[in-house]
């Protein structure tokens, strides 16, 4: 099933529920179902995989920054109501469809931020895991709840949480399947700023990123994320590989012309 798009000269929409918005060399990427708590449906998933790929195919993008629509609810996971009305067979089937969405965060080659406004439950919580940095505000709740219904975090929970918290920190929340509010949200990690206003926060970091070199930053993102968990001989090699590819790069010649020059780069990004 194909995704169709609608788009003007400064946003995209991608189905009925997500939305694509530029801002210069940083793109918006808004989970657009107020009505249901941006509760990801199927079709929603395949509008997040369609919208994401097309971002990571658009050397444009420099960063993107993971919002919502309505006060409530950055996103409270799974549609349950759909998913109720499945047979196991059905179910089975959709499990790609899901995957793919989280997966089409998780694999954004540029940095990417998540603006938590409301509650960020389940997959929800997991899309925004799936970014590299996570910000929220007084409103922000999060929490793995899938326990408390009989199954388990399966956009990628078991394996992000961990990463960013620690193991036994994500299997004290993941086992008791609790809500976290937006003050211990910040002692713990689970967010990593707390402002006043999510998204304008996200979208002024994002665009402090976007300042600098787009070769360098999508090199950056990939020696974290492939470095991480390794040890440390085999990070470096992974540094190592991401920085030839940088090196002789025509962003690496315009920065350093640039600081020479005391001026601000133009960046090529090749």
């Amino acid at each position: 099933m194909s995704v169709s798009s609608v788009s003007s000269a400064s946003e995209q929409r991608y189905g009925e529920y997500v939305l694509v918005r530029s801002h210069g060399h940083v793109a918006e990427l808004v989970l657009d179902r107020p009505a249901a708590m941006n509760a990801v449906s199927t079709a929603m998933a395949r509008s997040i995989t369609a919208a994401t790929a097309a971002l990571a195919a658009d050397p444009a993008v420099r960063v993107t920054v993971l919002t919502s629509s309505g006060d409530r609810a950055f996103c409270v996971g799974a549609d349950l109501k759909e998913r109720n009305s499945f047979s196991d067979a059905e179910l089975l089937r959709q499990r790609p469809v899901t995957r793919a969405a989280y997966t089409g965060v998780l694999e954004l080659p540029m940095p990417a931020i998540a603006a938590v406004h409301g509650f960020a439950l389940g997959g929800g919580f997991e899309l925004a895991l799936a970014c590299d940095v996570i910000v929220g505000d007084a409103t922000t709740v999060v929490g793995l709840p899938e326990v408390s219904v009989g199954v388990l975090p399966g956009g990628g929970g078991t394996q992000l949480l961990p990463r960013r918290v620690g193991s036994a920190r994500a299997a004290e929340l993941i086992f008791t399947a609790r809500r976290v509010a937006a003050k211990e949200a910040g002692e713990l990690g689970l967010v990593d700023q707390l402002a006043e206003d999510a998204r304008t926060e996200a979208l002024a970091l994002a665009a402090r990123m976007a300042g600098n070199s787009p070769v360098g930053l999508r090199a950056a993102k990939r020696a974290l994320r492939l470095g991480q968990g390794l040890d440390l001989r085999s990070g470096l090699e992974v540094e190592d590989a991401a920085w030839r590819s940088v090196a002789f790069s025509g962003d690496r010649a315009e920065g350093v012309a640039a600081f020479n020059e005391k001026r601000k780069p133009q960046w090529p990004g090749e």
